[in-house]
Parts: C-alpha cells; structure tokens; sequence
C-alpha cells in the first residue's frame, strides 16, 4: 500500500522539524507548508531550504488567505499541524480553527492531526486557572474537529525531555543543577518523559495505522515512566554527584502564583498537575485511546538515562 502523502503545518518549529525528518525516513511523500508570513526570517527559511534538498515539497499557504490553505490541504492525505502551544490566548486556537475549515472545505484528507502533543485535554477538565485555558483551546478545537467530522488522530506525548529531564524538572533551567534542587511533594508521582525524536517517529507510525484512527495515542512506553526522585537517582549514578534535595510543599508550591505573569501561571500550573497531582499517570487508557509502544514494539525509545548522557 502506497504511503499517505503527509502535510507538516509549523514544520520550522521545535516539534515540527522533527516530524517532517521522521515522515521523510519513513518514506511518505513529505509536504511543509511555506508561509510568507516568515518574511526575512533566513534562520526558517533555511530549514525549509534544507527539507527541499531532503526531499521534501514545500507549498505556499496563508493563515490569512483561505483558499491558499484549502488548495495546500487538497495536494495531500494527512495534515498534522505542529504549531507552537506557547501562543496563549487564542492565537493558536483561531489558526487551528482556521486549519480546520480549510480541511472540511477540502473534503479529501483521510487523517488530521491536530497541534497537542502534551498532557492530553480530555483529562484535565478540572485544571486550574489559568493553565486550564490551554487545555480548553485544545478541546474547542477537538469538538471542531469531530463536528466537521474530520477523521483524527490526537497524539499525547506528555513530557519532552528537552524541557523536563535535563534540568531535572527544575522551572528555571534546561541543564542539570549542581548542588541542590527543588523535588516537588514527595517526589513519587509518576510522570512520563519523552525524547522528542520518538515523539516524531511514533506520530508518523500512526499516520497510515487503521488502529489509531479517531483515536488518542498515548506515548507512555514503561521504561520512561518515572517519578522526579527516579529521574535524579538516574543523573546521580551518571554524574557520581549526590545533590541536595530541597522538599517544596504542595501549599508553598502554589503560592508562587501570585505575581507571576501569564506564562508564569499557566506552566506554574501545569506543573503542579504532573508533579503533585500524577495527572499523566493517574488514569487508566480507555477504548478511546491506544498506548504507542504497544502498537509499535519495533521503535526503539530512548531511555532517560541514555538522555542525560549527553549532559554529562
């Protein structure tokens, strides 16, 4: 069976040109939307330059023009859109939205997959404001999705590494603290972390898969589902360094609420839900989803201890 052609929209970002090289490797025919809105921005438009060389189509499209994207969408059989989740306050949402009626006008595309990639929304109903606006724009865009009847695919990744095992899931960092760190609680609610690239691979396993359509994917393979403490003993033995270990309770952990920004919040939030709550963990998989390293024995993930060998 021929492979689906595959739309990346947002194939420059952080999530994006990772799925565009693992739809490559995988032999779809490869399309990136090419967006003038990146005016002279040479950094994207050098990435899109270097897809081309890979094999890649690049088609023009707007946001701002409908028929350019309904035109875009039409060349294709499965769109997934990579967008960044850090634009708050309907930014991301209007442009999904905006997607979504490009795809029910075009008629023709067997997949969508809309820009998640975190914490599934469908879980999270009693979030915390205002981090829950997040999860609330995902689901507007769900609810668009399946009124238009759309076939789909929603991805829940949960934790990338890059932002949450490097610093050991410490707020204000990326790399390894040297002497001492926050652990959150007890330390013991079990997350799930990602590395990016498997994220992509098992996102483009899940194009042409009949398993996965109209469901969630749910990456929780069991080797990287760990609690903070776990991922620090992991850089301890590595390192050979012990670091102090600073409990910060749940009611002092929620006080840095106030006067943080927007931003501040929303990831203060989350945070909270993952390391306090277990909210990635603390629910079975029901018949609605599937979990991608069941579906796909052959992918080879990376575990977190070989991650953080690259921080040594």
């Amino acid at each position: 069976m021929a492979k689906s052609r595959v739309l990346v929209v947002g194939g420059t970002g952080y999530m994006g040109r990772r799925i565009v090289k693992a739809s490559l490797a995988e032999g779809h025919p490869t399309y990136v939307l090419r967006r003038p809105e990146i005016g002279l921005d040479i950094e994207k438009l050098q990435i899109l330059l270097e897809f081309k060389r890979q094999g890649a189509v690049l088609i023009e499209g707007s946001f701002s023009d409908h028929r350019s994207l309904v035109e875009a969408v039409k060349q294709v059989d499965v769109v997934i859109c990579t967008m960044s989740g850090v634009h708050f306050r309907s930014h991301n949402l209007l442009l999904q939205l905006k997607l979504v009626d490009a795809i029910k006008e075009a008629g023709n595309i067997k997949r969508f997959f809309p820009s998640e990639f975190g914490i599934d929304p469908a879980q999270m109903e009693q979030a915390m404001e205002p981090g829950r606006v997040t999860f609330d724009e995902k689901m507007k865009v769900r609810n668009a999705i399946e009124e238009a009847k759309i076939p789909y695919t929603y991805v829940s990744a949960n934790c990338f590494a890059g932002y949450f095992v490097g610093n050991l899931s410490q707020m204000k960092t990326l790399v390894p603290p040297k002497h001492k760190l926050l652990i959150y609680g007890t330390g013991n609610a079990k997350a799930v972390f990602m590395d990016e690239d498997d994220i992509a691979t098992y996102t483009i396993k899940s194009v042409d898969d009949p398993r996965t359509l109209n469901k969630t994917v749910y990456l929780r393979p069991p080797e990287n589902i760990l609690s903070q403490r776990e991922l620090v003993e992991k850089w301890e033995k590595l390192s050979g360094k012990t670091l102090e270990k600073i409990t910060i309770s749940e009611q002092d952990f929620l006080l840095q609420l106030k006067g943080a920004d927007f931003a501040g919040q929303v990831a203060l939030g989350h945070f909270y839900h993952i390391f306090y709550e277990g909210c990635l963990t603390n629910f079975e998989i029901g018949k609605d989803g599937k979990e991608a390293s069941r579906l796909f024995p052959e992918v080879k993930y990376k575990r977190m201890d070989e991650y953080l060998q690259r921080y040594l």
